[in-house]
Order: C-alpha cells, then sequence, then structure tokens
C-alpha cells in the first residue's frame, strides 16, 4: 500500500495558547495550489474553533520563501473557466485568516509575492526577515491579483500606492514595506524565530477576550462609517466589560499582581 502524501500545511500546537500555521512546500517555495490552499482552510476552520488558541502564527517553512504565490505550473494546466472557482477558493482561505477571532501574526521569512503577499495582507501583524521581499507581480503573467489583493492592498497603503505596486509588478524589501505600513516590524533573519516567538508570547498573555474584540472593532473601522464603526466599538467594549476577565484585569491592578486570564 502506498504512503500517503506528506501534507502540504502542518500545524503545531504550543502551550500558552499559540498554534503555528507552517505551508510545507519549500521545493515550491511554499506555493499555493489548489491542495495547499484547501489544507490551509480546513486548518484554519479546526483552529477557529478552538477557545484555547489565543495567538495563531503563519509562516511558510526553509529560508527562501513566506509564500512565492500561486503555483504557476498549476495554474499554466487552468483551462480558462477555472480560474474563477481558483480565485473563490484563494479567496475564502484569505477571509479565513483575515476574521479568525484571535490576532493572525504572519512571519515572513522571505519572498511573498502574489497570493503570497495576499496571504500576508489578510493577518493582523507581520514580521519580516530583512531578505524578505514582497509585491504583487501577477501583471508580469498578464494576470491581477486574485486572492483579495486589489482590495487589501488599496486598505494598507491607499489607492495611488496600491496601484503603483500592482500596475508595475513591483517587489520591494522589508525596509520599504517597513515605511509604507505594510510590515510592522523588520529583523535580521536569525533573530526572526526568537523575534517571532517573543512577539507571538506578548500577544498571548494579553486578555483573550480584549484581544478577540479589539480585532473586532478595529476591522470595523475599516468596513463602517464613523458612527457605525462606533456602534461596533461600544458593543465590543460592552463584551470585554462583561466578561470574566475585566473583573481579573481590574483586580490584578488594584492587588499590584499579573493578571491570570482565563478567556471568558
Amino acid at each position: 500500500m502506498a504512503d500517503a502524501p506528506a501534507p502540504n500545511v502542518t500545524v503545531d500546537r504550543r502551550a500558552g495558547g499559540i498554534a503555528t500555521i507552517v505551508i510545507d512546500r519549500p521545493a515550491k517555495l511554499n506555493a499555493l495550489d489548489g491542495a495547499t490552499l484547501r489544507e490551509l482552510k480546513a486548518a484554519l476552520e479546526r483552529l477557529a474553533g478552538d477557545p484555547e488558541v489565543r495567538v495563531l502564527v503563519v509562516t511558510g517553512s526553509g529560508e527562501k520563501a513566506f509564500s512565492a504565490g500561486a503555483d504557476i505550473a498549476a495554474m499554466a494546466a487552468m483551462p480558462g473557466p477555472d480560474g474563477r472557482a481558483y480565485s473563490e477558493l484563494g479567496h475564502a482561505v484569505m477571509a479565513a485568516v483575515e476574521n479568525f477571532p484571535a490576532p493572525v501574526l504572519g512571519v515572513i521569512n522571505g519572498v511573498a509575492l502574489g497570493g503570497g503577499f495576499e496571504l500576508a495582507l489578510a493577518c493582523d501583524l507581520l514580521i519580516a526577515s530583512s531578505r524578505a521581499r514582497l509585491g504583487q507581480p501577477e501583471i508580469n503573467l498578464g494576470l491581477i491579483p486574485g486572492f483579495g489583493g486589489t482590495v487589501r492592498l488599496v486598505k494598507r497603503v491607499g489607492l495611488t500606492r496600491a496601484r503603483e505596486l500592482i500596475y508595475l509588478g513591483s517587489t520591494i524589501p522589508a525596509e520599504d514595506a517597513l515605511r509604507m505600513g505594510l510590515v510592522t516590524r523588520v529583523v535580521q533573519p536569525e533573530a526572526l524565530p526568537a523575534a517571532a516567538q517573543d512577539l507571538a508570547e506578548e500577544l498571548a498573555r494579553k486578555a483573550p477576550v480584549a484581544l478577540r474584540q479589539a480585532k473586532r472593532a478595529t476591522a470595523m473601522a475599516l468596513e463602517k462609517d464613523t458612527p457605525g464603526a462606533c456602534r461596533v466599538e461600544v458593543e465590543a467594549f460592552s463584551q470585554t466589560f462583561a466578561s470574566e476577565d475585566r473583573v481579573e484585569g481590574l483586580r490584578a491592578f488594584l492587588e499590584k499582581r499579573d493578571p491570570g486570564w482565563r478567556g471568558r
């Protein structure tokens, strides 16, 4: 009986509420073919239903790539009508990342191009190696971003800068991405694993209910007008105020001790 193929996506669970999803196709620069996207979606759905997950880390295996994007060989073999289903699958995965209830930290260990960049844009925070390069080069293949890049990139950097990156298919170094607000931190390659772990642990030490509500409220700041977004904030604040974590947080502050969050 033949051995089952190795998974393209692995999941690691650690103490403290940190889960890590790794795209594990280093020979293909962690490219996102249909099978990989489906595995990513399944992993995200499993973890989203686990209240013990306080922080999700997303990264790629190896040292060269977070993800080089959509699998070009796989796309070349597709007939034209298959493009819609492929794009819809990519959108479903990116939505699962963006809507994940806990904060999502993307760790950009190498190139993040095309669909890989779109995956990074769906994360809440990004920490990158100084040798990373990011971009939407689809125009050079006669395509446009198909996994949400034309939307999320505009929201991150504004219409004019996003159009420049998409129209020219440019790739930019991590330091430029930092100046543009695309990534939040840039570190030397050898320091990336420890820096990412430190940031994930720092996030995991925060109040889980408050983190989830903060993610919800800040997301609505982009989706609604100011009065509507403020109404969401009131509801989110009310959720935190009614939580056991709020009682514990205030008590710990008054008693001058570290809080013991329970996530409810």
